[in-house]
């Protein structure tokens, strides 16, 4: 089995990153090949909106880290995905590696309906905020973070099998047991 696990958070030792890692550990303890990749890191230019990709199968700009993450994504079983939350969405960084991949995440049939290119595949969403639990959720801070993930590999076919929602990480930014053994759980819901 091969997992992508896409870390979009800028903060190292984090929650998010601790949360990676742990995963992380997990899969590899049980004979996954991880692919770790730092959202930060990655140089991706913006979309242009040519819609040119649709029917190319192929952006036309020069290429960057997005075809290289697309490759990995479609060469991988499943998918980890950690954000923190920015205004109740992700970071506009990997939102913009998304749009540059969306010709490689679905299709469209011929009335512009989506089709999906990973069907089978599975994935987990990790996200933080600052706003204490539960308004994290109710005020769609982590929430916010998950639902336009799961819009995005909706549409590509993935299966989500676990979330994990930290709130209040701005007076408890430490990370606990009951975090790690949230991770260990998920990391094992995608081998299984």
């Amino acid at each position: 089995m091969k997992v992508l696990i896409l870390n979009a958070s800028p903060r190292p030792n984090g929650n998010i990153w601790q949360m990676l890692n742990i995963i992380r550990e997990e899969l590899e303890s049980n004979n996954t090949t991880v692919y770790y990749e730092e959202v930060k890191k990655l140089s991706v230019k913006p979309c242009i909106a040519c819609m040119k990709c649709r029917s190319s199968h192929n952006c036309v700009l020069p290429e960057d880290d997005a075809q290289r993450i697309l490759k990995l994504i479609t060469e991988c079983d499943a998918i980890v995905i950690g954000a923190p939350c920015y205004w109740g969405n992700m970071p506009g960084q990997l939102k913009l590696l998304f749009d540059r991949m969306v010709y490689g995440m679905m299709g469209e049939n011929k009335w512009a309906i989506p089709v999906a290119m990973h069907k089978g595949k599975k994935a987990v969403l990790i996200s933080t905020s600052s706003t204490f639990w539960p308004f994290n959720i109710l005020a769609k801070q982590t929430r916010g973070v998950v639902n336009a993930l799961k819009e995005i590999l909706k549409w590509s076919g993935f299966k989500i099998v676990g979330t994990i929602e930290k709130g209040g990480t701005f007076n408890h930014p430490e990370f606990t047991e009951g975090d790690r053994k949230k991770c260990v759980k998920v990391a094992r819901k995608l081998i299984k």
